[in-house]
């Protein structure tokens, strides 16, 4: 069982920059592979980002390629959203979730086993 709390939302002109964090609780974080996903129209969620269960692959979507950046830091339990470059349609609840190795692609909400509750971020123009 993991549990997973995020944090560090907030609001931001276009161009700012948060940090998101997702504190994990349980042993086990560090076999798990973490996810971040916000909410789309059309969709229930959208994929943001993701990390391998090391810190050694990362995986992205194209409308945050070179803005955003995923980490993790397996001694703190915790997995990091850095946040550039904002822009307006950024605006959303970001929510990190918790992937077993085994089950499914990274860029599929329906493959993680538990999520957060979620952290909003609204940028103004």
């Amino acid at each position: 069982q993991v549990q997973l709390v995020e944090s560090g939302g907030g609001s931001v002109q276009a161009g700012g920059s948060l940090r998101l964090s997702c504190a994990a609780s349980g042993r086990t974080f560090s076999s798990y592979h973490m996810g971040w996903f916000r909410p789309a129209p059309g969709k229930e969620r959208e994929f943001v980002a993701a990390i391998s269960w090391n810190g050694g692959s990362t995986y992205y979507a194209d409308s945050v390629k070179g803005r955003l950046s995923v980490s993790r830091d397996n001694a703190k339990n915790a997995a990091y959203l850095q946040m550039n470059s904002l822009k307006p349609e950024d605006t959303a609840a970001y929510y990190c979730a918790a992937k077993n190795r085994y089950s499914g692609n990274y860029y599929v909400g329906a493959n993680y086993n538990y999520w957060g509750q979620g952290t909003q971020v609204t940028v103004s123009s």
